[in-house]
Formats: C-alpha cells, structure tokens, sequence
C-alpha cells in the first residue's frame, strides 16, 4: 500500500477527528478522451496524495460520484480543428459543465489540453492558441502562485514558486484586453510564470480561474512533479522541490474533506 504524504496524514487525522468523510472516500474523477497521455499520471498523483482515482471515459453519460475532476493532458482528437474543440462536446463533459457551474460548484481542474477544453467549454474564458515561437516546449518550468483561496491551491502559500515540468505547442494564453483587467482585478490570475515565458502567453499568465474559484486550468503538468526523485529540482535555487506538484492534489482533499464542496 503506498504511503500517504505526511501532509495527507495530517488531513486523515483531521477528518477522523471531525467525522468527516476520509481521504480514501474522496473521489476524484480522471477524465480519457482518445489522445489523452497523461491520465495514469494525474490517477497517481491522486493516490499519491491520499485520495480514490475514478476512471472517467469521455463518451460516459454520467459523471456518477465523484467529488472532483481532473481533465488531464494530451492531445484529444489530435487537436483536429483546435485544441480541445472537439473534446468540448464529448457527452461527459456535458455533465461536467453542469455540475462544476451548479450550486455544488463540482471542482475542476484542466491541466495542459485540460485547460484547452476549459476554455472551450467556456468554464473558463479567454483560449489557447500556437507558442509565439511556433516549437513544441517542454522544459521545468518555475510558477508563482498568484492565488492560494481555490479549491486546488489552498496547501499554497500566496506569492510561493514552485517547479513543474511543462510541455505544450499550442500554451499561448490570450484574450482581449478587457477580460485580462477582470482577470487581474478579479484575483483570478491562479498562476504566473516567473523568469521565462515559454509560450508568449498575455502577461506571463500560466494558470487561471473561474470566479467561484472552484475551476483552474493552468498550462503546466503538476502531476509530473509529486513524487520525491522524479520530479523537477529547483532551477538557479528558484522553486521548490520535485514534489512541488502535489499540493494541487492535496488541496483539493482539503477542500473535500472540510466538507465545503
């Protein structure tokens, strides 16, 4: 049986405490289009920090119970017509929407590809279009984290920088003028690269959320970096650790397990 983080026995012992649900009955869904890569790495990553990883087949009609959703990193449909365009009108991301936009304010996050279909699905607003330098990226990337009060960034600390890996061609985060200003005076900038912009996305901006707070996207794979020794050092003793990803996942069970779903 894996180990949980020392952070997760810390909730364990909390929800134990408080008779609230544990962590091992929080239910995270992992969503598979056809391109989908890297599913098993997000289901990991859930286990890892303490939670169930749920299966979730793009074509399914119910989101059955899950207490969150992750929409993992890839290329769904081969990005035919536009990153995430297709994947928007899969008949579960119906239900997704629905439950993430309903009073219970499902949490949602969308990593890389995930984050495409967020804002084609327009559960968050602006989109993504090619990397200014027209190349595929991956590289270790350093973020600070601009917002610590969403449901997938509470075990952060406002102003902290992290490092996790990140690779994309089509990360270049746009939108007019205007919803940047709401963004930025709205604290929904989540994320922010820091040193160097690998993308040419609109003021360095890497991760964003909804204005409830209960869905993020970010460009970036936390799920590569939540295990000691296979995750990214910090770079020019900037960032974190090579568990620096885990938090993500830990939030959410925070979140969960507080029973403020």
């Amino acid at each position: 049986m894996t180990e949980l983080p020392l952070i997760g026995e810390a909730i364990a012992v909390a929800a134990d405490a408080s008779g609230a649900r544990g962590l091992a009955g929080a239910r995270i869904g992992v969503v598979t289009f056809p391109g989908t890569l890297d599913d098993r790495d997000a289901a990991r990553a859930v286990r890892l920090a303490g939670g169930t990883a749920v299966e979730l087949w793009h074509a399914d009609v119910e989101l059955g119970d899950v207490d969150a959703v992750v929409i993992p990193g890839g290329f769904s449909y081969g990005d035919y017509l536009r990153a995430g365009a297709i994947a928007r009108f899969a008949p579960l991301m119906s239900k997704i929407i629905d439950a993430a936009n309903s009073d219970a304010k499902l949490p949602v996050l969308g990593i890389c590809n995930g984050f495409q279909i967020l804002t084609e699905s327009h559960l968050l607003p602006g989109s993504m279009i090619k990397n200014d330098h027209l190349k595929f990226m991956c590289r270790d990337q350093v973020l600070r984290v601009e917002n610590s009060n969403t449901a997938w960034t509470l075990d952060y600390q406002a102003g902290q920088e992290i490092t996790v890996p990140l690779k994309n061609q089509d990360g270049q985060y746009i939108a007019d003028e205007k919803t940047l200003d709401a963004l930025e005076a709205e604290g929904r900038v989540v994320f922010r690269y820091v040193g160097f912009n690998p993308n040419g996305s609109r003021r360095d901006i890497a991760g964003i959320s909804n204005a409830a707070g209960n869905v993020v996207g970010l460009m970036p794979h936390p799920e590569h970096a939540v295990e000691a020794g296979f995750g990214p050092e910090s770079l020019d003793g900037i960032g974190g650790s090579d568990t620096d990803g885990l938090g993500f996942f830990t939030s959410v069970l925070t979140k969960i397990v507080g029973g403020d779903k």
